[in-house]
Formats: C-alpha cells, structure tokens, sequence
C-alpha cells in the first residue's frame, strides 16, 4: 500500500483528493493536516466521507508526513515551497497542486505570484505533471508540478497542433470559462451565490497567473519557439467545469491537414483523453466528477482558422483527479487506477 499524507484537506481540491484517495485500492491515508481544523474529525467536515476516512485533521507540525511514500500539497500558492525541500531529503515524493514548481523561470513565477520563491533548487528537476506529454519523466520524479485547471484544458486542446507544427504560434487564442469551484472554498463577495449566479463575467484580461504556465508549455511543445497567446478567463454560474475554446490559424502549406485524424492518433491510448466524433460539441456535464477531457476539432466553413473545443472537472483532472493520475505513474500502477469514475449525471 502507498502511504499518503494530504497537507491541506479544507479546501474544494483538497476534498476531492481525500473523495478519489479513499476509493483507491492501492493508498492508505495517514496523515491529513489542517491548521485551523486541527482534531476535528474529517467527516464532521465532509459528510460525504463518513465511514470511508476515519482520520482527524492534524496540525502540519504533528503530522508524521517523513514516514509517507508520497505528500499531495493542495494548498494554497507559497505553502509546498517552504516544506518540500526537508519530504525530499527524507525520501517522500511531493506532488504540488498549487503553483509553486510549474514555472522554470523563478523570477517569471515571482513576477506573477508576488512572493519570494523559498526552494527555487528544487524547480529545476520538478516535473511538470502533465501525463499525456511527461509521463516517462514523472515516473523518475521527487516533485511533481501538477497544472493547473485551465492550463489542462487549453495546453491539452493545442497539443497536437502544435506538435505537428500545423498552426501559426504567434495568434493563438483561448477563451475559456470556469465553475465558480475554481476561485476555492473561501468568502469573497465575488463568487457569493448572489453575485456569481444568473451571470457571466470575463477576469483577468491583462494578465491571468496560468498565462505564462500556458505559453511554456505550448512553447515545449514546438520544441522551444515563442509563442504568441491571448488567454481570456471567464466566471460561469456553475460549480464545476472548464470550456476552453481554442483559436489558431493554419499554416499556408498544410491547408489539407486531416484535423480529426491528427487528434485521434496523438491521443490513441490515452485513457483520460476522450476526442470526440467529428462535428461534436463537447460539455462541461459530460466530465463532471471524472478525470476526462473530452476534445472536439472544427474547421469552420472550411476556412484557415482552426476551433478545438476542451472540456474538463476543473477538480478532476483540472487537480486533485490529474494529481492521483500522477500519483499512479510515481508508484508504476496503471494510471486508471482508482479514477475510472464515470461522469455524474445530470
């Protein structure tokens, strides 16, 4: 058995870590932290996990993490960094749900984080938890980066236009829209039921924090050339999901590209990748609870302009589903394992 410890449990990501750790065959839970919570039982929190996790909270300075195989961080940003370094020495793998290995650049990640980072060793060999492209690096891996919710949805729909080196890099665009989960489990007035339902707002159009994690990821993509993105995030009256709609212009040599073949051989195998049947129109209800993203590519009017359509659980394999997918390769299981949940409907 692997044994987790979850540093950070209160939150919306970290609730849906404990949901899919508790139906995992292969994890045993010892040790969930909490600073403000500690010694209340678990499932006096979250009801949903009673007689599945038995555990209280425990304050981090007790929690006995250096005798687990691996620590998920679903913390906020600038908590993994200060704790990291000593998990490692003792041997523990750390995947980070929060931001703050992503970014290579430590001061690119400091410019739009606003901190000091406290470990910048450790973001040169973090990998980035992307499955589908790093896979056989996570599996050598002592951290984890795991992307973030959009970054999933837009880096995954771009991918294979990328890799083949079919579109133009210096306009993409990508408009996207999130469940209001995505701003966390906290009181802002923003995302109160008031303010946030019966609406539709865009945010962060100058500058969104997953922006430079986007353009280093597409840009590894095309093996290191620049690239060019407007990134418009949107707030939706929902509470879970992520629609990203991709944009990208075709190159002038490849105008007879077959699209829907492009994308069903570079995601053939991929267990949590679902490209859809020409013509489809993908939605945020088809992945709700799973660890899916289900792709669909368009070519409207036959034209040069490229539309790819990305849905995601923005909790799922936007965080905690893709963080336990990773989880997997760490230890060699299958990646399937304890994530073949089926979609929640309606």
């Amino acid at each position: 058995m692997i044994k987790v410890g979850v540093v950070g449990g209160t939150g919306y990501t970290g609730v849906e870590l404990l949901r899919l750790l508790a139906q995992h065959p292969e994890v045993e839970l010892k040790a969930i932290t909490s600073r403000g919570e500690a010694g209340l039982p678990v499932a006096d929190m979250f009801p949903s996990l009673r007689r599945r996790v038995d555990l209280k909270f425990v304050d981090p300075q007790s929690a006995d993490l250096g005798n687990c195989d691996v620590v998920f961080f679903a913390t906020p940003n600038g908590i993994a960094m200060k704790q990291a370094a000593e998990l490692v020495a003792a041997g523990v793998k750390v995947i980070d749900l929060a931001a703050d290995f992503r970014i290579s650049d430590v001061a690119e990640w400091q410019k739009w984080y606003g901190m000091e980072h406290a470990c910048p060793e450790l973001v040169a060999e973090a990998v980035y938890g992307l499955p589908e492209v790093n896979r056989a690096a996570v599996r050598q891996a002592r951290v984890v980066a795991n992307p973030g919710c959009y970054p999933t949805a837009v880096q995954l729909g771009f991918l294979p236009l990328v890799e083949a080196g079919v579109i133009e890099l210096d306009s993409l665009v990508a408009d996207t829209k999130s469940g209001v989960s995505g701003a966390g489990r906290k009181a802002e007035t923003h995302i109160l039921f008031s303010e946030s339902a019966d609406n539709f707002q865009a945010y962060g159009v100058a500058g969104h924090r997953h922006l430079p994690e986007i353009r280093q990821g597409l840009s590894r993509f095309a093996g290191g050339a620049p690239v060019g993105l407007t990134f418009v995030p949107h707030l939706t009256p929902m509470i879970r999901g992520i629609h990203a709609t991709l944009y990208g212009r075709l190159k002038k040599d490849v105008k007879d590209v077959d699209l829907q073949a492009l994308f069903e051989e570079r995601f053939a195998g991929e267990a949590f990748v679902d490209v859809m049947p020409k013509g489809s129109h993908p939605s945020t209800r088809s992945v709700r609870s799973a660890n899916m993203c289900r792709i669909a590519v368009h070519r409207p009017q036959g034209g040069d302009v490229v539309v790819v359509l990305s849905v995601i659980d923005n909790l799922v394999k936007g965080a905690a589903g893709q963080a336990v997918q990773n989880m997997n390769i760490l230890f060699d299981l299958p990646e399937t394992t304890g994530l073949s949940q089926i979609p929640v409907m309606p």
